[in-house]
């Protein structure tokens, strides 16, 4: 919750403005979370995230209820228990592995996004780093250390039974005003206060003044978050069904828009499956999405000259891409796939075949496919949201020399059409939810000749001049991760869908 703290001129420490962080690596910083080393001092965002993610829309309403009456306690009672509150709307009968699955997985994009430049200088300059925060550990310390190099985060405790979150604490409760220099003290009992204190409120002065030097980060709104290209670890995978940080406002539109979105998708999905693919475009463009086309696309192949079929090499934004790249081309062109749930096969207005997984299996099936025409298919073998194009599988550059690379990119509002750890069979419905989803389909050259395996060329070097080709084309970067990697990550498996 955000509160209107006390000037900080009228207190001894001075601002973090005013820190060197040249020749700090060999000493302590000991820093709060939110306001400090995150530019948001209200943390109901990163528990409208986690209140939607495991227990979705039902949980985050009561979360939204509930926030009125933490406000209240917040500001005329004590921050503590206005942030008991919250703690109990958001985590009450929760699976403790579904919370650390989304702290994992979900969080770190959000918090990533919101690093506060001054504190993140400092605390970055020092060899060991703390943090202490009101916020439950469970929930930030996997971002903290991997993605922010923390040694300890002190935290508040959540009481647990058998697995799962009862949405109270123990003791000594929010780690909020004494109770945060009562838990450094213990910290540092027996090698001395720390170097550095960084805080941002009046609760966090009493841990302050227990290190050697404090500095406050002054509430400024309008300061910049550290950009992605300087983040300290690129954010490559994550997971979550929304797009925006849910500040209460935007929470509440979500609630509202819910059940609006899902009546829109069907009536989308429905448009898809069952008008002809030549006027799928003209029906997306009618319901509000948007489909822009680049490049031009080869001509169909002729069985009649004995000329085997396109093989489309796309990027891999969501399940999508083969049917945004059918109603590009005006006409159904089959796509082979590594993992797809019962639910989008029975929907999906094209044919899809799924592989085996095994390489002389696969590599005969899709010879046969491209005897009987055009075929597309995603080398990466899944899906990712940011802007990296993941390794590319070298199998299909050994099977055809008709390769035409694809460039997808798509833009959504709302909601991402894409999961690791939930069902997969509601990606679509979740990706026409969005108010105006948007497709861009672009359709590069055709690969010349001389660049195939049939003049002698490596499968991996065609691979790899393909990715780096449509890398460039969408100014992404490639990258050598795979699928298992991306679902290790981030779901703990890898990845297969069971049918």
């Amino acid at each position: 919750m955000d509160k209107q703290e006390e000037s900080c001129s009228s207190f001894d420490f001075p601002t973090i403005d005013q820190c060197e962080s040249i020749g700090r690596d060999k000493q302590t910083v000991v820093a709060d979370m939110d306001g400090t080393l995150i530019r948001g001092r209200s943390s109901f965002p990163y528990f409208a995230l986690v209140a939607f993610e495991v227990g979705g829309a039902l949980r985050l309403l009561f979360l939204l209820l509930a926030s009125p009456l933490a406000g209240l306690l917040y500001y005329n009672i004590s921050e503590s228990a206005g942030i008991q509150v919250l703690i109990f709307a958001t985590f009450c009968g929760m699976k403790v592995s579904e919370i650390e699955a989304v702290a994992r997985a979900v969080l770190p994009k959000f918090y990533s996004a919101d690093l506060h430049p001054e504190s993140w200088r400092v605390f970055s300059s020092c060899g060991t780093r703390y943090v202490l925060t009101a916020n439950p550990r469970i929930m930030v310390e996997g971002f903290l250390k991997e993605y922010l190099g923390a040694d300890v985060v002190l935290g508040t405790e959540i009481e647990t039974f058998r697995g799962r979150a009862t949405g109270f604490l123990t003791s000594p409760g929010v780690l909020v005003g004494k109770n945060k220099a009562l838990a450094l003290q213990k910290a540092f009992s027996d090698t001395g206060a720390p170097d550095i204190g960084l805080g941002d409120r009046k609760t966090d002065f009493p841990f302050m003044k227990l290190c050697k030097e404090s500095y406050v980060v002054p509430a400024h709104p309008q300061v910049e978050a550290v950009t992605h290209d300087k983040l300290p670890k690129p954010i490559i995978f994550h997971d979550g069904r929304l797009v925006k940080k849910p500040t209460p406002l935007t929470a509440l539109l979500i609630l509202f828009w819910i059940p609006v979105g899902f009546i829109l998708a069907c009536m989308r999905i429905a448009a898809g499956a069952l008008l002809p693919m030549s006027l799928v475009y003209y029906a997306f463009r009618a319901l509000g999405v948007r489909v822009t086309i680049k490049g031009t696309p080869p001509p169909t192949a002729q069985n009649s000259t004995n000329q085997t079929g396109n093989l489309f090499i796309c990027s891999h934004r969501t399940l999508l891409d083969p049917i945004f790249l059918s109603a590009a081309l005006g006409r159904p062109i089959p796509a082979v796939t590594y993992s797809l749930s019962r639910l989008s096969e029975i929907i999906s207005p094209i044919k899809t075949v799924r592989l085996s997984r095994d390489r002389v299996t696969d590599a005969s099936m899709i010879k046969k496919l491209l005897q009987k025409g055009d075929l597309v298919l995603c080398p990466e073998g899944t899906t990712c949201r940011e802007p990296f194009l993941l390794r590319f599988s070298a199998l299909f550059a050994e099977l055809t020399d008709e390769l035409v690379p694809v460039a997808m990119s798509n833009r959504m509002s709302m909601f991402h059409g894409t999961t690791a750890r939930g069902w997969k069979g509601m990606d679509p419905f979740y990706f026409f939810m969005n108010p105006s989803p948007a497709y861009e389909v672009t359709f590069l050259n055709k690969l010349p000749k001389e660049l195939t395996c049939g003049t002698g060329q490596s499968s991996h070097v065609v691979a790899n001049y393909i990715q780096r080709t449509i890398a460039s084309t969408l100014s992404y970067e490639c990258t050598n991760f795979t699928r298992k990697d991306k679902y290790r990550a981030l779901a703990g498996n890898d990845g297969i869908v069971a049918r």
